[in-house]
């Protein structure tokens, strides 16, 4: 008891001096004092724990209402103590004194005389008990509601509205999955209803497939992933494996139809992602059947991003090279970039293909130095491969193909993740990063400013903007738009709006026009907090959308730990740092970066529903604290340390040529928890037409990320998108347990759930087989950087024959 006492006073008199909660010094005393009379077998050590239960509960209330989490890092170990205090082996011993000469009995005192020892503090325990009771059964945090039903969405092409494109994407069968988010449009939305909330309880394991492709291989990065969404064309499945591996799969039985390894150049593998998060699908055209009969292309192309650098096509019959297009059927993406280095260029998500085009970004190292390669956007002629228009950002007036010897713009702002295109509208939506260093923008162009962190609709004729929306001024905090942008036409004050979605690691989703870039929802510009480092500046405003995620900001009452005691220490180390609310600059200091990069939102973005009007999203919340360490120079090497960071680039967020080095970590407690409260992860629908949430629940359970694996549903992050149905059922697999789960859209209620034998950090997709049925596709590989158990299964669901 004394122990817990010193420990308690000591961590809250510093939490008193650093300005926070003078709780934890006043238990440390309540401890104390009930140490001392333990020591002297005083019946009044009971009554003063009992004063500390009932202003522990007291307080917790007041802090945390009944939120059963909450409460119980802040009394577990008082209500356990408690309960050992009350103890028959405790209480008898409680009143013995020194015999007396003449007593009968020595050393103790005349019977009941303490009969009513310890009835306070027992009474006070039950309390807390019933307390604790109420809150199990009490979620303060889920919203309930009903999606509204809404009759099928028209097009704004058949409603009059100029220049609309259609209000489901363009046109392929229903049973049918052509592109990362199904189509163009990136909406990750099936036409079909086989599967409903009245029968999704009994879908089963229809088939498996095992790649083989297991990461853990001499050379990989640590962030080794299976984040791919198959395409199904026909009644083929088309995937690619993290080692570069093309796969066709038999829809219905799930056998190997063809396979192909894209050697890889090991001299320029990825350094920092090896991952694919899958491939683009071209149909068959006349022009391209005839070319494909004389021998020189392929009538239908599977396009392939690797991660040496290279966009390769592909037969989808057999696996062949499509060799009338670029050079024996591949491009060279290094091809005008500047600063060379091997692996420090690649792709990692399909690109865009259109009737004429496909258009590809690329991904850069984040945070190694200012002399990184250009984050150009580049649009080839889908047959065979030339040079139609390079988009870059420091010259965006200028797009005609530059000419050999020449190179694209030094460290420019990248497109890693996936863009969407409107055919109809003639415009390619691409989602833009920010420049490196990600943490300091003291030397960022106008043009850098313009464009980072933007989402960005280019001309697919010529690459020019035709509007540009940014969603963080001047970024600082890795903020850039990691998310597919969804297309979806929208019923807006009786009139049928051609809208783009877009979903932000700090919380936003911008409902735009997808025709100007102007909101649809209001969007607010809100004050920021000033006070950047020395050489930068932060922006004054930051923009805010009607329809938000962003998280209330954190104070002392939101930390958490196993413990009291570990509580504490996240309440003294928030403290001492500097955390303004959302949008706190990066310090020397060391700043609290609420929401972090992870993101609120990150690559698996969200599902639109065109009939509801409704995304169905994935909220996930974790703190990070992002320190700067100041450089001398260029040469300098490992500042933030001493040595390079484990398991990581040698010079991973090191920044030569800036200033400032940075050290960037999770907000977690000494026991590797997060510091801040759960939910850390959620299921919810939100209605784009008014920007209302409808429903939200916690989603998924520490199984497999605490030591001990217990299915707490506390709700835990998520990487990797959902998809939904016309059948009503939305799909997730991307928490870091290892479940795949069927929600009803209506109101979020979970119906199913598979256990994987590995993490699901991949979007799944569905689609019909030749049978008939509706399948759901999974796939179970694990995420390197998040830590979840690799593995190399396809696993399909339906419902039984």
């Amino acid at each position: 008891m004394a122990i817990l006492g010193l420990g308690s006073l000591g961590g809250g008199l510093w939490l008193i001096l650093l300005g926070g909660s003078w709780y934890y010094a006043i238990a440390g005393v309540l401890f104390l004092a009930t140490a001392v009379l333990l020591v002297k077998r005083s019946p009044a050590a009971l009554s003063i724990y009992a004063l500390l239960v009932i202003g522990t509960l007291i307080w917790a209330l007041w802090e945390a209402g009944l939120d059963w989490w909450r409460l119980s890092a802040r009394g577990d170990v008082i209500a356990v103590v408690g309960f050992l205090l009350i103890l028959p082996w405790i209480t008898r011993r409680l009143g013995e004194r020194e015999p007396v000469a003449g007593e009968p009995a020595p050393g103790a005192y005349p019977v009941g005389a303490f009969r009513g020892t310890g009835l306070a503090l027992t009474a006070s325990l039950v309390i807390v008990l019933l307390v604790g009771i109420a809150s199990w059964f009490t979620d303060p945090h889920s919203i309930d509601g009903t999606v509204p039903q809404r009759q099928q969405t028209a097009s704004a092409a058949t409603t009059g509205a100029a220049d609309a494109g259609t209000g489901s994407g363009p046109a392929i069968p229903d049973g049918e999955w052509q592109a990362y988010g199904r189509t163009g449009y990136g909406q990750r939305y099936s036409p079909l209803t086989g599967i409903t909330p009245q029968n999704a309880d009994r879908l089963e394991v229809a088939w498996t497939y095992h790649t083989g492709d297991l990461r853990g291989q001499p050379g990989d990065p640590k962030e080794t992933t299976f984040e791919v969404t198959p395409l199904k064309v026909g009644n083929r499945l088309f995937l690619c494996s993290p080692h570069q591996h093309v796969i066709a799969l038999d829809a219905t039985t799930g056998k190997e139809v063809w396979r192909r390894d894209l050697t890889i150049d090991q001299k320029q593998l990825a350094l920092q992602h090896l991952t694919c998060r899958g491939l683009s699908y071209h149909p068959a055209q006349q022009a391209a059947a005839s070319a494909s009969a004389a021998g020189d292309a392929c009538a239908a192309t599977l396009f392939m991003p690797t991660a040496d650098g290279r966009l390769v096509a592909l037969n989808p019959e057999d696996g062949s090279l499509c060799t009338g297009f670029g050079q024996n059927g591949q491009i060279n993406l290094w091809a005008n970039m500047p600063n060379l280095r091997p692996g420090s260029y690649y792709s990692t998500s399909p690109p865009v293909v259109t009737a004429n085009l496909v258009i590809v970004g690329g991904t850069v190292l984040d945070n190694v130095s200012v002399h990184e390669q250009s984050g150009v956007i580049r649009a080839f002629d889908v047959n065979d491969g030339h040079l139609v228009w390079n988009w870059d950002s420091a010259k965006p007036d200028q797009t005609a193909p530059i000419s050999d010897g020449q190179t694209y713009t030094v460290n420019s702002p990248n497109s890693w993740s996936i863009s969407s295109v409107d055919e109809a509208l003639g415009m390619v939506y691409v989602p833009l990063g920010n420049q490196p260093p990600d943490q300091f923008g003291g030397n960022r162009s106008p043009a850098v400013e313009r464009f980072s962190s933007s989402v960005v609709a280019l001309d697919l004729a010529t690459g020019h903007v035709r509007w540009v929306f940014q969603t963080v001024h001047h970024d600082l905090w890795d903020y850039d738009v990691p998310a597919q942008p969804s297309l979806i036409d929208l019923t807006v004050n009786g009139q049928t709006v051609p809208a783009l979605v877009q979903p932000t690691k700090q919380g936003e989703l911008f409902v735009l026009d997808r025709r100007t870039g102007k909101p649809i929802l209001p969007v607010t510009e809100k004050p920021a907090p000033q006070g950047a480092a020395e050489g930068d500046h932060t922006a004054p405003t930051q923009p805010v959308s009607a329809l938000s995620y962003d998280p209330p900001p954190l104070t002392g009452a939101d930390m958490w730990g196993a413990t009291m005691f570990d509580q504490l220490a996240c309440r003294i180390a928030l403290k001492r740092l500097r955390y303004d609310g959302r949008f706190t600059p990066p310090s020397l200091q060391g700043s609290l970066v609420y929401p972090g990069n992870f993101g609120v939102f990150n690559w698996g973005s969200v599902a639109v529903d065109p009939r509801r009007q409704i995304a169905f999203t994935t909220p996930a919340y974790l703190a990070f604290v992002s320190q700067l360490v100041p450089r001398k120079n260029d040469t300098e090497m490992y500042v933030q340390g001493g040595e390079p960071p484990k398991f990581s680039l040698p010079a991973l967020n090191e920044n030569f040529g800036a200033p400032y080095a940075v050290k960037l970590a999770p907000f977690v407690s000494v026991l590797g928890l997060p510091c801040q409260a759960p939910p850390w992860g959620y299921v919810a629908a939100a209605d784009l037409t008014t920007g209302k949430i409808v429903w939200k629940h916690k989603n998924g359970t520490t199984r497999d990320a605490a030591p001990v694996p217990l299915p707490f549903r506390m709700g835990v992050p998520n990487l990797g998108g959902p998809i939904m149905t016309a059948g009503g059922v939305a799909f997730l697999s991307g928490t870091i347990d290892y479940y795949v789960r069927a929600y009803d859209v209506s109101n979020g209620k979970q119906l199913w759930e598979s256990r994987l034998p590995a993490g699901g950090q991949a979007t799944p997709m569905t689609y019909q087989g030749e049978d008939g049925r509706q399948y759901v596709l999974v796939v179970a590989g694990g995420h390197g950087s998040l830590g979840t158990k690799a593995g190399d299964s396809v696993i399909a669901y339906a419902l039984p024959k």
